[in-house]
């Protein structure tokens, strides 16, 4: 267990590892601060607020009862009146950021899926994946601690219920089983986590190392020409000059090839039914 009150794993994520059943009440309103000690104007959501600030400027290491007590201006003491630890901190944060409202289907996103195929409604669950992964991605990139949190058992609050009320709610239309949508939950978001981890992986072995990107390869290219000449690697030898470009968009190029595999779905399904 980390010193600060949550579980590391070795592969350097953490997860809450405090009183369930307390994180639940605080979720839920149950937990409300006692009527006399804590300073006038301090509360829970306040507290979330400067904690979650902290970890997106700063990283999940940062987050600490001392440190949020300098932020507030108030004495640690006093925090704990609201919150037993940074675990159950940590669930409160979790649910803060995961109900994060999505923003509306963007108009071109259902221009770009197309109508002709899935049937009545397809625009609008189209529209619904494609807002639900870039609001993902959105999400991740503002608040990047997201990739070190375990989320196998996060303890859902309301506000974490409310964003997949909402993801549901979009993709309705496609006419599938409750586990099957949840399904496409789970396949958006983790297509939507592994491009993001890649990305702040990038990111940090540029803080870690001082190199760019281009300086790295540089540095690769004697040995990489080297062996494309060799024979041994026909495949990757004969590959184009822009394979690896940067200015391939990976994100859309994914999102495009999952919403026509949805598709392809929905439109066995609607042919199933209408023959059955």
């Amino acid at each position: 267990m980390a010193n600060d009150g949550t579980t590391a794993a070795t592969d350097g994520t953490a997860t809450g590892s405090g009183d369930t059943a307390r994180s639940l009440e605080l979720l839920w309103g149950g937990g409300e601060r006692p009527s006399r000690g804590p300073k006038p104007g301090l509360t829970l959501d306040r507290i979330v607020t400067a904690a979650v600030a902290v970890a997106d400027a700063e990283g999940l290491s940062a987050v600490s009862m001392r440190r949020l007590s300098t932020e507030l201006g108030t004495g640690t003491m006093s925090l704990y009146r609201y919150v037993p630890g940074k675990a159950e901190l940590l669930d409160l944060m979790l649910d803060r950021v995961l109900g994060e409202p999505l923003p509306a289907p963007r108009e071109e996103a259902a221009e770009a899926a197309g109508t002709d195929t899935a049937g009545p409604g397809a625009p609008d669950w189209r529209a619904a994946v494609d807002t639900m992964a870039r609001s993902y991605l959105d999400n991740l990139r503002r608040h990047p601690w997201l990739l070190k949190i375990n989320q196998a058992r996060t303890v859902l609050g309301p506000s974490a219920l409310r964003g997949l009320e909402l993801a549901l709610g979009g993709l309705r239309g496609m006419g599938l089983r409750d586990p099957e949508l949840i399904g496409v939950i789970i396949t958006v978001n983790s297509f939507v986590e592994g491009l993001a981890r890649t990305q702040a992986d990038a990111a940090e072995a540029v803080r870690q190392t001082g190199l760019s990107d281009e300086e790295f390869w540089d540095r690769q290219r004697p040995y990489l020409e080297r062996a494309m000449l060799s024979g041994a690697y026909p495949m990757m030898a004969t590959m184009a000059e822009d394979t690896f470009s940067a200015d391939f968009d990976h994100f859309e190029f994914g999102l495009r090839r999952l919403i026509a595999g949805f598709e392809a779905l929905v439109r066995e399904r609607a042919e199933a039914a209408t023959t059955a």
